[in-house]
């Protein structure tokens, strides 16, 4: 059987928006291979050169002050690269650290993220087709799975990504005792059609600037309309 290689990654950033300008402060990532956990990890801060807003400092705990003496982006972005590079990436809501990530590599004259792996699975959507109509976010798919996330008290990008590969591992569990099973019985018949990719792969849609530019014009109408902030993200994402 062929080596399955999968990196589990996540960002925390200095607010909500990489088109504002907006800047990446710390990237975790955790390689699964052949569906367990390798024990490599990658772990970085990051001074994101500019100031933390006070909403996004609430979430994860990270000032300015903190980061300066961290490495910026492009100093390590080469690392960050070879760690993914030839795997499959699982990210929460990867709309969101894909725009990010994409635009530290273009302010370094890189291509998208996405050309330095082989794909990008966003578990979110993957979770809301597997549970509809049900809260999707970290959290809650740690308590639906019985995963213990009880020392969560701050956001943390390697914390979060060791969370969503126990999780991605649980919800897939199904599928590795169908492939060893397929193994086992070579006789079986296989209802895929040829070239079916399997695991399937969910297709990634990103929002256009445009959208992007009306749902913060949605947000300012609720902040104006309520006197009082917005939530910092989607629920479902941010939890």
């Amino acid at each position: 059987m062929s080596t399955v290689r999968q990196v589990v990654l996540d960002t925390e950033t200095t607010g909500l928006y990489a088109n504002d300008g907006h800047r990446i402060v710390e990237i975790g990532c955790v390689e699964i291979v052949n569906r367990r956990l390798s024990g490599r990890t990658l772990h970085q801060y990051l001074n994101p050169e500019r100031d933390v807003e006070a909403r996004a400092q609430e979430i994860h705990g990270l000032s300015r002050e903190r980061l300066e003496s961290e490495p910026r982006f492009a100093d390590v972005a080469e690392r960050i690269l070879d760690f993914v590079a030839g795997a499959e990436v699982l990210i929460h809501n990867a709309p969101f650290d894909l725009g990010f990530l994409d635009a530290e590599l273009e302010r370094i004259g890189r291509p998208a993220f996405a050309e330095s792996c082989d794909g990008v699975i966003d578990t979110l959507a993957m979770a809301r087709a597997m549970h509809p109509g049900k809260r999707n976010s970290l959290d809650s798919l740690c308590d639906r799975y019985g995963i213990s996330n009880a020392h969560r008290t701050l956001h943390g990008a390697l914390l979060d990504a060791e969370l969503l590969a126990d999780v991605f591992l649980a919800m897939t569990r199904g599928q590795e005792s169908l492939e060893m099973l397929a193994a086992d019985d070579a006789g079986a018949v296989d209802a895929r059609h040829p070239g079916d990719e399997w695991p399937p792969r969910l297709r990634q849609i990103s929002a256009t600037a445009e959208e992007l530019a009306a749902h913060r014009q949605l947000l300012d109408g609720i902040e104006a309309e309520r006197n009082s902030p917005a939530l910092w993200q989607d629920p479902d994402a941010g939890e």
